[in-house]
């Protein structure tokens, strides 16, 4: 099976760090409780230069924030959009974005519910357990706005399903009970700052590429 999948197409080799991310800057990522966060994002309808600008961004904001994914509202912008960078639970590695993403809705019998642990880079710290379906399928565009199809399972899955999540201007907290949301609040504030901290590092440690 090969090891890396760009756009959910098989390649020979590809760098450590997406292209993507050598073209960008890193913009500041969003905290639970912003407005921007917790409504539905708008249809992107230009496709162009200044769209691509903005994934070359989410890439180096994403792998500073050592995220497997990152969505526009994360960075402030209301747009359908997401990018990816994630293992799946077979180690193969799966990179891309796509633009107005819709999950498909999946035969309950062809798919389990795992509790697994799960983060948010903008719940900075926390990590709970969330119950979400092993497979996720979902259809969008690329940059370009040529039609595309990603498929995942394991924890690529619950990559794509959280990250269409925060475009439908949702977060992961909303999906637990009120204390367990609490809980996690509570580890916000214990390690927002040790995170803060190691993006910081991140930042310092990529300048010297």
């Amino acid at each position: 099976m090969p090891s890396v999948f760009v756009q959910g197409r098989p390649v020979d080799s590809y760098p450590p760090l997406a292209p993507e991310a050598g073209r960008g800057s890193v913009r500041r990522i969003t905290e639970v409780g912003e407005e921007v966060l917790h409504k539905p994002c708008r249809d992107v309808t230009e496709f162009g230069p200044d769209l691509a600008a903005l994934i070359d961004d989410m890439f180096l904001t994403m792998y500073v924030a050592d995220g497997a994914g990152l969505a526009a509202n994360q960075v402030g912008v209301d747009l359908r959009l997401f990018v990816y960078d994630c293992p799946d639970d077979e180690g193969a590695r799966h990179v891309g974005h796509i633009v107005n993403p819709v999950l498909d809705t999946l035969d309950p019998a062809g798919r389990r519910l795992l509790d697994e642990s799960e983060g948010c880079l903008s719940v900075p710290g926390a990590v709970m357990g969330v119950p979400r379906p092993d497979r996720a399928v979902v259809r969008g565009l690329d940059k370009d706005g040529e039609p595309l199809v990603i498929e995942g399972t394991g924890y690529f899955a619950r990559c794509l399903e959280h990250e269409t999540d925060h475009c439908n201007g949702r977060v992961y907290l909303d999906r637990l009970s009120n204390r367990e949301r609490k809980h996690a609040l509570r580890q916000v504030a214990d390690r927002r700052d040790e995170v803060f901290a190691r993006r910081a590092a991140n930042i310092e440690a990529l300048s010297r590429v």
